[in-house]
């Protein structure tokens, strides 16, 4: 919910604003004044201040501070140093390319099973010969084509049954978290293992964030990109060469310049 938005859910959220200290009238409609109690309630709680209600702010609200799991501003900034770049980038990113909640309803992290990196790890693993026999038994889990995708908590469903095949390689064949970062890449981002990522991954969302410092870290063009706000280039480098089809380097190029100007203001 945001600036415009009106409903009942609105009317349920300015009475949890109200109950929380704020002194709002309730009558469904997101104007300044509820925008303004949502950011003040953010800023409280220390989350990512935006001014807008979504189910981290709601989370917050109803439980009368920030679960350790969300992710925050203090997690922010320290993605900000270890970078050496501006917040509004970091603020931009966690916008754009975060897929909003790093965690399902349930407590488990945001995965996605990829059968075709089932199928690398496989054969990196046990050798070619074996992964093509387990692919040709288990289609559905190691296969040469992505796919099979079945979304939300199925894709642990996915995961449990790749992991009677090969632990390892079923972890490393995830993306993992808010920022899905695969956990084949657990060495290169300088985890002790992959049991090591994925028990962080488990952990909060700011570990995801630490995964993403990581990942950007690690390559040198993305890192240049992300400083000199190169925002194709950074597009590119992390989504893959199809990554205009879905606007990313507009969409994190408009919430930089958004950020900044809310920055420069709170200066």
């Amino acid at each position: 919910m945001k600036l415009g938005s009106k409903g009942i859910n609105v009317r349920d959220l300015q009475l949890l604003l109200n109950q929380r200290g704020a002194k709002i009238t309730v009558d469904g409609w997101f104007g300044e004044a509820t925008a303004a109690a949502v950011l003040a309630a953010q800023l409280r709680y220390g989350l990512v201040a935006d001014g807008v209600a979504g189910p981290k702010t709601l989370a917050a609200l109803q439980a009368g501070g920030r679960p350790k799991h969300l992710l925050g501003l203090a997690d922010l900034e320290r993605a900000r140093v270890a970078l050496d770049v501006p917040l509004a980038a970091i603020r931009a990113v966690n916008e754009v390319e975060s897929r909003g909640a790093g965690f399902m309803a349930d407590g488990r992290p945001v995965i996605l099973f990829e059968r075709h990196v089932m199928h690398r790890r496989l054969v990196a693993t046990l050798g070619q010969a074996e992964a093509d026999t387990l692919a040709a038994k288990y289609p559905a889990l190691v296969n040469l084509q992505r796919g099979g995708y079945r979304g939300d908590t199925a894709e642990h469903g996915r995961l449990k049954d790749a992991m009677s095949i090969n632990v390892a390689c079923a972890q490393e064949s995830c993306s993992w978290g808010a920022f899905q970062i695969m956990g084949y890449h657990w060495h290169r981002l300088g985890y002790d293992s992959i049991a090591d990522f994925v028990a962080r991954m488990q952990r909060s969302e700011g570990e995801h964030l630490d995964a993403f410092v990581r990942f950007v870290a690690a390559d040198g063009k993305l890192l240049k990109a992300l400083r000199t706000g190169k925002w194709a280039v950074f597009a590119e480098g992390y989504n893959g060469p199809d990554y205009a089809a879905n606007l990313y380097d507009i969409k994190l190029e408009r919430a930089f310049a958004r950020y900044s100007a809310l920055e420069a203001v709170a200066a």
